[in-house]
């Protein structure tokens, strides 16, 4: 009796050893084809090389050319090869690129926007094809999983389009390849938001605190300033008036003259204002 019950014990044990070997290889090929590139095949009449970042031509669902910041709202995916992805899908169509919208990929990308370091989001720049690191709110092709340092890649002269020739570093960096919208967090200041906005969009650009503070000061003391005037000028008037009543011509110059020194007064805080927001 008590050699059967060691057999069953020991049966139960080998049962117990393989449903946990079964269960560990399930959950191995799990995580294994979570890490699975599927591609699909698109059409481009242009010449893409591998790495390349690419955006849907408009109005189409099966094309596709090289991103740039003026198609960078139909960023898609990457160029990839066949031997990085285990499961194509192809249209049938003639002059066909595999495109990767998910998994970790090689992308080609520059430091036109600074060094790029694990952890950037990496968008579509000037120059086709080639990404670079996102500083702004605008639609990403996934996040950097390494990092393009100086020293590493090669510099190219190129053409940028309103900067003239500028030296660029380009190479590669594996990219988590996840389309998404990048925001950009904005920073935290003594300055009310409504004011900050205000100030940028009379200056045309973003504007630090210290000038809003000071045209801040210089609009309180001009309103103060013709506050106190106004006030005066009105006081002054019902007093002349109801002690003199023949002195109302003299009143009305006076309204007049006083009324002339708040426009001066108003014209030269706003052009004071001005001269700060956009010189400082």
């Amino acid at each position: 009796m008590k050699l059967s019950l060691r057999l069953i014990s020991g049966g139960g044990y080998l049962r117990l050893a393989i449903c946990l070997g079964l269960l560990a290889a399930l959950v191995l090929s799990t995580l294994a084809a979570a890490d699975t590139v599927i591609t699909k095949s698109y059409q481009s009449d242009e010449s893409l090389a591998l790495g390349s970042i690419v955006s849907l031509r408009n109005n189409t669902d099966d094309s596709v050319t090289a991103a740039t910041i003026e198609n960078v709202n139909n960023i898609f995916g990457i160029v990839v090869n066949d031997n990085e992805s285990p499961l194509s899908i192809s249209n049938g169509a003639d002059q066909q690129i595999l495109i990767a919208t998910d998994g970790v990929i090689n992308v080609l990308v520059s430091d036109l926007n600074g060094d790029i370091k694990q952890g950037d989001p990496i968008t579509a720049s000037s120059i086709s094809g080639i990404g670079m690191k996102a500083t702004r709110n605008v639609k990403i092709v996934g996040i950097a999983q390494g990092d393009l340092l100086e020293g590493r890649g090669q510099t190219r002269n190129i053409e940028i389009e309103g900067e003239g020739s500028r030296e660029v570093v380009i190479g590669e960096v594996p990219v988590l390849v996840e389309v998404s919208s990048f925001f950009v967090e904005p920073e935290k200041t003594i300055i009310p938001s409504a004011l900050q906005n205000i100030a940028n969009t009379i200056a045309g650009r973003e504007i630090r605190p210290l000038p809003i503070i000071i045209s801040a000061g210089i609009f309180v003391v001009t309103l103060i300033a013709v506050a106190s005037i106004l006030f005066s000028m009105i006081r002054g008037s019902i007093i002349s008036v109801g002690r003199n009543p023949m002195s109302q011509s003299a009143v009305y110059r006076n309204v007049i003259q006083m009324s002339v020194l708040v426009v001066g007064i108003l014209g030269v805080s706003v052009v004071a204002i001005y001269l700060v927001l956009t010189k400082l």
